[in-house]
This record gives C-alpha cells, structure tokens and sequence, in this order.
C-alpha cells in the first residue's frame, strides 16, 4: 500500500487539518480582511507575502477579488446588491452556496473595478497568484498526498471546503441572520458567539460592521479575539502595526448640557447609542404593553423591537400595517419611535455646523425629557455623558 512520508495516528492527522485550516483561517481574517478590504493595519513584507502564499495554496482566492467583494458587501449591505444578503437572498441559499456567490461576484468586473483599488498588483499577483489560482491548490493537493499517502486525500479535501463553509457560508450567512448585538448599525450583522476562535474572530461580526476599520473585534469583557492575539503577536515581532482600532465608549457622569464633545462621542459612538435607545424601547414597551387597547397590537418584545428598529423602508407592506397600527394604538410608543427617527437624522445632517448640531442634540434632549416618558427620559440623561 502507498503510504506518506508521515505516517501518524489518527488523531495526529485530525490535529495537523485542524492547525493548516487554523492558519488559513488566520490568513482571511488577518491579511484579505483586516489589511487589505479595511486597511486598519500594515503588515511587513514578510508576513504578508506569507500570508498570500498560504492562501494561494489552500483557497486560490484572488486578493482583489475578495477584498472588492467585501467592501461592496459593507457598501451595500442588506440590498439587492449585496453580494451575499440573506437578508434578501434567504439564509439558506447564503449558508449552502456561500461560495457561489462569491465566485459569480468575483466574475463582476465593475465590483472589482469600483471596490478593487489599493490591492497587490506585482509581477506575482499578476503572473502566479491570481492568473494561475488553480496551481496553488492543486500544488497543495500534491503536498499532502506525498506528506501522508491517501489520507493527504481526505485532509485536502477539508482545506479546500473551509473557507466556503465558515467564510463564505456561517460567516456571511448567520453573521446576519442569528445571534447578539452589542451595536444598532443598519443591517442585520450580529455576534455568532463571544469566543472568536474557531474562524479567527469573525464570529464577532457585529462588532466588526460597528467599527469596519478597527483592527480588533472583539468589544465586551467577555469577547475574545483570536485574530487580535496574533495580530499583536505580530507587532511585537516587528511584523505589523496597527493603524485603528474601536474607541471605548467614555461617559462623563452629571453632565447637564450637550457640547462639542458629546456630539462627537455620539457621532463616533452612534451604533452604541442606539443599542441603549433599543433596550430603552423594551422598556417602554413592557409598560405599555397591557395598556394596548387592541390584543392584535400586543405582539412579543422582539417583533416589536424589529419592526421599531427597522429601516422603514426595509419592511414589507403588512410589516408596515403592523408598525403603524401599533403606534396608532400607543402614544408612548409613536413618541419613542420619532424621537429616534430625529435622533438618527442628526448625524444623517453633514450639511450642518458643528454648533448647530450641537443646537439640535440638546434639543432633542430637552424634548425627551419633556415628554414624561421615563424609558426617554433616563437614556436622554445618559446621552448627555458621552465623553
């Protein structure tokens, strides 16, 4: 029987599948992801030259493809335009054909053109890496057949299906469909788990879609990024340097009036800030609740929250006829959800001054405190203290 150079345990072949598609993993996240579609750090020639080998032999992704890609997914996201929505592809489609989507994209010359720019285009790229992807992975296949006979086999077939299946599929398809938010942006992203260690810290995808550039994702005290480690890791090796990474939202307690550094806190924080008016919504909601005249109006917590949440133009027309006979049944609950709608068309206003914006935040403090509504009340009383 032909056998490898290596002949090991079985385990001992579960353990090496387990560290080359880790590496890869930390390739994406680090390299195609963070360095290349969002720039928040540099790497060294060394190690990104590595990492655009290593993903030339076990995925055959072009650089510019995927990078064009992502940044038109960040650009368009949850729209018909959306490379991989399951917003509106559906999560069964993005989770099973993930990666099909993402070769029929690749085909796009104006994604590439239009989102494509600032990616590798040396003598390498254009000769080896992205005109001959195949060899890489057929170099590979190669490797691990001679490395550990017919099991090299089985152990290739794992590397070339790791991408499609985390990145592509779980990534791209339940990092918007389930989980948890730390952040309100406006799509759908959300936390799949709080350990991002299996697909390199991706997992914490709403964070990241929060805060694109920032090199690091994870944001609570619970959350763990993989990728960050070896980010740092790298730096203390002389091998990276990050350029950006998420402020920490500051509160400044007992401030009484808006100024130009609340405005900026909230403007840089705004997704945070619209977590705290949801959890403020919930509130106002349980204590309207038995209140609602008609029981069609007393929906659960969460079809409220998605229906108040939603962009309107997003909802469906029986989603629309829900949401508006809801606010028609509860004056609270109408003054909660315009009073965001303002909230949001403050930082929509670049037309604006710094000053008047200022003018207008207070404002709309005022008015939420002069609404008697204790949910408003007591989140217009914490904006203030963003520092």
């Amino acid at each position: 029987m032909i056998s490898g150079i290596f002949d090991l345990p079985w385990w001992g072949y579960v353990l090496f599948t387990l560290a080359v598609t880790h590496v890869t993993i930390a390739s994406v996240t680090i390299f195609l992801h963070r360095h290349q579609a969002h720039r928040a750090l540099d790497l060294h020639p060394i190690a990104s030259h590595f990492f655009r080998f290593w993903l030339w032999l076990t995925t055959g992704m072009v650089t510019k493809e995927w990078a064009a890609i992502h940044r038109k997914h960040h650009a368009r996201c949850e729209t018909p335009e959306d490379p991989h929505s399951p917003q509106v592809l559906g999560i069964r489609k993005v989770l099973l054909e993930g990666a099909e989507l993402y070769r029929r994209e690749s085909l796009n010359q104006e994604t590439l053109e239009k989102f494509g720019h600032g990616t590798p285009d040396d003598w390498l790229e254009r000769n080896v890496y992205a005109r001959r992807s195949t060899l890489g992975i057929g170099s590979m296949l190669v490797l691990d057949v001679v490395l550990f006979g017919p099991i090299g086999l089985t152990i290739w077939a794992v590397q070339m299906a790791w991408i499609p299946v985390t990145a592509a599929g779980i990534i791209n398809g339940i990092g918007h469909y389930w989980g948890y938010r730390n952040f309100q942006p406006e799509d759908a992203s959300a936390n799949i788990v709080p350990l991002g260690i299996i697909i390199g810290g991706e997992e914490l995808h709403n964070n990241h879609h929060a805060y694109p550039s920032s090199a690091k994702l994870s944001s609570r005290w619970f959350e763990f990024d993989i990728g960050w480690m070896y980010i740092r890791i790298l730096e203390v090796l002389g091998l990276a340097r990050v350029k950006k990474v998420a402020a920490r939202v500051k509160m400044e307690p007992g401030k009484a009036q808006c100024d130009l550094q609340t405005l900026q806190a909230v403007l840089t924080h705004r997704y945070d800030v619209l977590a705290r008016y949801a959890k403020s919504l919930q509130r106002a909601y349980a204590q309207e609740r038995s209140k609602l005249a008609s029981a069609k109006n007393r929906l659960s917590a969460s079809t409220v929250r998605r229906l108040m949440l939603a962009d309107p133009a997003s909802l469906t027309p029986p989603q629309q006829e829900r949401l508006q006979s809801l606010l028609t049944g509860s004056k609270v609950l109408a003054t909660v959800y315009n009073m965001r709608q303002e909230l949001c068309a403050i930082w929509a206003r670049s037309t604006a001054s710094r000053d008047q914006l200022v003018k207008q935040l207070e404002d709309w403090c005022r008015r939420a405190e002069a609404s008697g509504i204790a949910a408003l009340q007591e989140f217009s009383r914490n904006l203030r203290c963003y520092a």
